[in-house]
């Protein structure tokens, strides 16, 4: 058992190392691993994949056998490669293609009959497109050379961007790839206006010893490379699906009643947002129903104002007064139409407002419908169920009084004359004025009682309007116990039997 034991913490151990020495390479959707004895493993994850595409025909064989697979290289650059040597080639593989210059290494993402669903996606015709050749599975030496080359990605992007702000150049290097082989180099730029590179090329080449390939993107095809997370708490569409950029008008925007504002309307390009376009074609199909309302709908009540329209529901609202969204009425797109032909006839409904419309407003802001804190839980509810804070017990006064002097308990003997202190009454404070509170004790020394006679009377007691509704005896209408002397009838009796000795 020590040794089986010793066995699992020791495999224990070592996932622990293996954990720590991955890397992961979200630029190209692969992890990276290095074994004890120098062997480096690189694998495939679709999670850290941009532009994936889920195999969804994995399970169909293709119409017609091309041996056409989808292999994936930096960020978003893909290329469709064919299997001319019929190889066992898998999803996930990492294989050696063929490149303008010397090779280059990919991963394998897409395989079978859903490659010709990519095919005819990116508007490409297998019968005349030329597709290069893929030439064997990467061994452990490619691969190491493909690190390397990757290793020197950053270093590289940083100098060739402090060489093109040194030349004075308008240009912007936002990504450098490096091929395979680590003998050729893609430069990615951003740049407003056209930019004379050539003498940079030449110091490039000088710098970095490799060939050099200038590409230039637009701002779109920039937020596709780097990545991140939109307005809609999803991936940016330029990095998770999207492969072709349209142009986007703020023509979109006004049709689907959107606010005009840059900050909203923009995406982290810079540019409008790429999801305007996706619902414009619907709205514009909705805004032919729709009359075209040049001016106000003229009722014997006044004119009404065009102030909102729901374009998919065909409902427009109308008021009175055309500077205020508080008193909408709404109207269909049929009886706009009635009325608007009423009006060129020179007829003037009654009035905009019916019998049976209701009061509810459909139109709400989302401000003021729901407050953030309503999700949390009530303190008081909290408190009952983990128990209150369990407060510090007061002594009350007549529980810690002090047992009685025998002074006070002794009864004259029968046939004697009651001392002259055993027949004077005792005094109530509280009888005399109700309207202080006086605590006497007859334990306490004059001193004591004096100090607290000052320290309640000194300030505000909300005990002081309670005089009212004690009683002359000093004792509580409610039955409660009595303060000060008095006494309970049935402790009076039970002290009265007490004998001196």
């Amino acid at each position: 058992m020590p040794f089986a034991g010793n066995a699992m913490q020791a495999a224990a151990n070592g996932q622990d190392m293996d954990a720590k020495d991955i890397k992961y390479d979200y630029l190209r959707g692969c992890t990276t691993r290095r074994k004890q004895n120098g062997e480096l493993l690189c694998r495939y994850d679709i999670g850290a994949c941009k532009l994936a595409a889920f195999d969804w025909l994995g399970d169909i064989s293709p119409v017609n056998e091309r041996n056409i697979v989808e292999v994936r290289f930096k960020n978003t650059r893909k290329g469709f490669y064919r299997n001319a040597t019929n190889q066992m080639i898998r999803e996930g593989d990492i294989v050696v293609v063929e490149a303008a210059t010397g090779h280059d290494v990919g991963i394998v993402t897409l395989t079978g009959a859903v490659v010709d669903r990519q095919l005819k996606r990116h508007k490409i015709n297998p019968d005349e497109y030329e597709f290069k050749r893929i030439y064997r599975k990467a061994k452990t030496l490619d691969i190491e050379r493909w690190q390397e080359a990757i290793g020197r990605e950053y270093e590289t992007m940083i100098r060739a961007r402090q060489i093109a702000a040194g030349m004075g150049l308008n240009m912007k290097i936002g990504d450098v790839e490096f091929q395979g082989d680590g003998t050729k180099a893609i430069f990615y730029y951003i740049a407003d206006e056209r930019v004379d590179f050539r003498q940079l090329i030449k110091v490039f080449v000088e710098q970095f010893r490799i060939r050099i390939e200038m590409k230039q993107i637009g701002a779109r095809q920039e937020a596709g490379l780097i990545g991140g997370i939109g307005a809609c708490g999803q991936p940016l569409c330029c990095s998770r699906f999207m492969s072709e950029f349209k142009s986007i008008t703020t023509i979109s925007a006004k049709c689907q009643d959107l606010s005009l504002n840059p900050q909203r309307l923009a995406g982290q390009c810079g540019k409008l947002k790429c999801c305007i376009n996706y619902e414009a074609a619907v709205y514009i199909d909705a805004h032919k129903s729709l009359p075209k309302v040049n001016g106000p709908l003229e009722f014997e009540d006044g004119p009404a104002y065009l102030v909102k329209t729901d374009t998919l529901k065909g409902v427009m609202w109308f008021s009175y007064d055309p500077n205020s969204m508080a008193n909408m009425h709404p109207l269909n797109a049929s009886d706009v139409e009635k009325i608007i032909k009423m009006n060129r006839s020179g007829v003037r409904p009654v009035s905009l407002i019916r019998n049976d419309e209701t009061s509810e407003n459909e139109f709400m802001s989302a401000v003021g419908e729901g407050s953030i804190s309503r999700f949390d839980e009530d303190k008081s509810r909290k408190k009952k169920k983990n128990g209150r804070k369990k407060e510090r017990p007061r002594p009350s006064r007549d529980n810690a009084k002090p047992a009685e002097s025998a002074a006070m308990r002794q009864e004259p003997a029968s046939g004697a004359e009651p001392s002259a202190e055993a027949a004077a009454p005792v005094r109530d404070e509280a009888s005399e004025n109700p309207g202080r509170r006086h605590d006497v004790n007859p334990m306490r020394s004059d001193s004591r009682q004096e100090k607290g006679r000052n320290r309640n009377g000194g300030r505000y007691n909300k005990n002081n309007f309670k005089g009212k509704n004690r009683d002359q005896d000093g004792g509580r209408r409610d039955g409660g116990r009595p303060r000060g002397n008095a006494r309970p009838s049935n402790q009076a009796d039970a002290e009265s039997s007490i004998k001196v000795e």
